[in-house]
């Protein structure tokens, strides 16, 4: 088994089997994870996944075994992360979020975060709805879509990556689940970018997500019939996958028979340092309902906040002795003597 420049083989970078249902794009995204940290000679013990709460929230769980990890409360995901890379600099953050994670209760958070520029990787697995919780709408959702019981959404759409960019975010990606050759390399790119590398994945669910009128894709749980015990059963899918070349248009067929318009941006075409074209290119693709993938736009001459903080220190803080981080009381008393 061929090993990474750590001595360290691929299947040292996998963590538990995933329990989530069998098909999941989340579990599509948890490979590509995997592939890009071997390949990017990651060490595992200076990795630490964070997340929230959700379906999304548990893919920390299913990569990289030996690395740190926190499952935080929902929505909290952000502020956890902070701290985390405040504390320790030399720890790689890869921070696991969903759309309701992020995109509601976690939004603050979110929109902070990208602000003050905390470098990490921020991902978002994003299916559009609430899968924990029997496929409710989430912000993510887009208008005129419906849920299984046929009820349509009739607000606009979040859209994360305009948001991103609004909020200072330097790098700034859309990806699908299934687009490995393309997944790949942002994810790695990512792990090298100087501040929050953000990537809103479409992830289809094939529980939620299969039916007529999503275009997210659900499954559609017909109406008007009686049961004596409630049941649940997810059918075997497999994994949907798709590789086309950059600045053409693909059609995706989903599980229920429904499909999904992905492009790709053409990097001849589309320069991703241009934050106005990329707002206009994301808006472009919201209006014809398409998916834009790839990079949208990247900023690499940006302090990131350890840097503004002069906490980027050569010891990481959580390593200093406690004399060296605590003031002493001459230097608290001339501190409140300041105040006066």
């Amino acid at each position: 088994m061929s090993e990474n420049s750590l001595g360290l083989t691929k299947k040292e970078y996998k963590g538990g089997p995933s329990t989530l249902c069998t098909g999941c794009g989340h579990d599509s995204i948890t490979n590509h994870l995997v592939t890009a940290l071997y390949e990017s000679n990651t060490p595992p013990h200076l990795i630490a996944k964070i997340s929230g709460i959700g379906c999304s929230s548990k893919t920390t769980n299913y990569f990289v075994d030996s690395a740190h990890g926190f499952n935080a409360i929902h929505g909290r995901m952000a502020p956890i992360s902070t701290g985390a890379k405040i504390a320790n600099k030399d720890l790689q953050i890869i921070g696991i979020s969903g759309d309701g994670d992020s995109a509601s209760i976690g939004l603050g958070g979110f929109v902070h975060l990208l602000r003050r520029n905390i470098p990490m990787v921020y991902i978002v697995e994003n299916n559009g709805v609430y899968g924990l919780t029997k496929g409710q709408f989430s912000a993510t959702a887009d208008e005129g879509s419906t849920v299984k019981s046929g009820e349509h959404c009739y607000f606009d759409s979040i859209d994360l990556c305009s948001m991103a960019m609004t909020s200072g975010c330097g790098f700034v990606a859309r990806a699908f689940s299934g687009d490995k050759k393309q997944l790949v390399p942002l994810i790695q790119a990512a792990l090298n970018f100087n501040g929050t590398a953000f990537i809103d994945i479409v992830s289809p669910c094939v529980t939620f997500a299969n039916h007529e009128g999503s275009t997210k894709s659900f499954n559609y749980v017909k109406e008007n019939k009686f049961n004596l015990q409630e049941f649940g059963f997810v059918p075997k899918s497999d994994e949907i996958s798709t590789d086309y070349e950059p600045g053409t248009s693909q059609m995706i067929k989903l599980h229920d028979g429904s499909f999904i318009a992905l492009k790709k941006m053409n990097e001849s075409e589309f320069n991703p340092t241009d934050y106005t074209l990329a707002m206009s290119e994301i808006k472009n693709a919201q209006d014809q309902k398409t998916v834009l993938t790839g990079l949208l736009y990247i900023k690499e001459d940006m302090k990131n906040f350890l840097q503004h903080e002069k906490t980027n220190t050569k010891t990481p803080l959580v390593h200093l002795e406690q004399e060296k981080i605590q003031p002493n009381q001459y230097e608290l008393n001339q501190i409140l003597q300041a105040f006066k």
